[in-house]
């Protein structure tokens, strides 16, 4: 891995693949649902499919076709902490990929034209998702736990914050945020990290840096159960979860373990006990997330109505016994193996290792090599894991239900 702070610039992190003949390169903007203005909900997320619009020197469909001629492709999203935008470029197009990726961060047009036509596109995004009972769910789960912190809302804003937004508050959000001090490059593939920095050198605008965004305080996690109601369908979800660790905490490897061996795959507890011995659910699942300030894990179960109550007492059972009781020896040794398999797989696209430098450079904390993870993961142990463990704890989660009837919802003191 190669490193370099530029001067009013961007960290810029590199790890050449002499095996593959690709280049996956991104930038990390660091603005993020958690730095968007009271009234202002989805700002970055609508900002981040503005700049696709159209700059000053190519059009929308420019922007796309200067990479797609090649090969290659353009990507983007948004997430609470930050936005990104990444390429996929055949090896020698390194040069184009940054000349674009640089033109629509730094240059996009904005105008009232084009924030017309995409608000619309964002609008219709948001109608998508509120089809997805499973996504319902998620969504109103995470504003249950967070309890009203920049976490727990949605990254694409509302319909009425969505509405409001012009083009003089996207402008301002990219004049504070989209600044290459406030802005970290990752590339993996074939890339030489002096060609990079040198194309950055010539590509990149000459901004100042400035105070980025600031972050919230962290946030206090509500527990509880919630039951709503949704007109139509045929199901019952069931989303349970807590705060646990931010990013950089030590007892970040040893949930990993932890969730993965609760319901990380088809030999999981919860599939096995679930799915495969009772048959109470199609899909059922653990989940868990890590921020800079904060972190959460949690359980999904979809089922029948009139299957929900032994669902959600089975997933219980199951969290209370972990929590009480941790790994087994032979539990910790198979997931940990498991996990290492995953990480080697996963590594060997050049989007995972860009995605994986990303990281090193947003959160703070130290690169390791493969065999270094590996380590790391083996390394937990099961006094680790029970820690771990007490995070899945019954009585520290907040549960949403939402099942098909007349659309209500009952408060968290509900325990029905």
């Amino acid at each position: 891995m190669y490193r370099t702070c530029l001067p009013d610039g961007p960290v810029v992190l590199s790890e050449r693949m002499d095996s593959v003949r690709s280049v996956a390169i991104g930038f990390w903007v660091r603005q993020g649902r958690v730095h968007e203005d009271a009234g202002h909900g989805g700002v970055s997320h609508l900002l981040e499919h503005m700049v696709f619009k159209g700059t000053r020197r190519r059009s929308a469909r420019e922007l796309a076709w200067e990479l797609e001629r090649l090969g290659g492709a353009l990507d983007a999203y948004t997430t609470h902490e930050f936005t990104a935008f990444q390429a996929r470029v055949p090896a020698g197009a390194l040069h184009t990929a940054l000349d674009v990726l640089c033109d629509l961060a730094f240059f996009p047009r904005l105008s009232e034209r084009d924030l017309d036509v995409e608000r619309e596109v964002v609008l219709e995004e948001i109608a998508s998702a509120a089809e997805v009972p499973e996504d319902i769910a998620f969504e109103a789960h995470a504003r249950a736990l967070y309890g009203g912190h920049p976490y727990g809302e949605p990254i694409l804003g509302t319909r009425e914050s969505v509405r409001g937004l012009t083009v003089s508050a996207l402008a301002e959000v990219h004049e504070r945020a989209y600044r290459p001090g406030n802005v970290v490059v990752a590339a993996a593939g074939a890339v030489g990290h002096e060609d990079l920095v040198d194309g950055l050198a010539r590509w990149l605008p000459d901004r100042p840096a400035a105070p980025g965004p600031a972050d919230p305080p962290p946030p206090v996690g509500e527990s509880g159960f919630r039951r709503m109601r949704r007109e139509g369908g045929r199901q019952t979800h069931i989303v349970t979860g807590g705060l646990s660790v931010p990013y950089r905490d030590p007892l970040r490897y040893a949930i990993h373990v932890t969730a993965t061996a609760l319901g990380g795959g088809m030999s999981s507890r919860l599939f096995q006990r679930i799915r495969e011995t009772r048959g109470l659910a199609y899909a059922v699942y653990c989940f868990h997330g890590f921020y800079a300030q904060a972190g959460h894990v949690g359980a999904y179960v979809g089922t029948r109505p009139e299957t929900a109550k032994d669902a959600r007492e089975a997933l219980d059972e199951e969290l209370a016994l972990l929590a009480r009781e941790g790994l087994t020896r032979q539990e910790l040794d198979d997931t940990r193996s498991q996990l290492k398999g995953q990480v080697l797989i996963s590594l060997e696209s050049p989007a995972s290792r860009m995605n994986r430098l990303a990281g090193v450079a947003l959160y703070g904390h130290e690169y390791r090599t493969l065999d270094e993870v590996a380590a790391r993961i083996d390394a937990v142990d099961r006094a680790q894991c029970l820690e771990a463990a007490a995070y899945f704890s019954p009585e520290r989660l907040a549960t949403l239900e939402l099942a098909p009837g007349p659309a209500r919802e009952r408060p968290a003191t509900d325990a029905t």
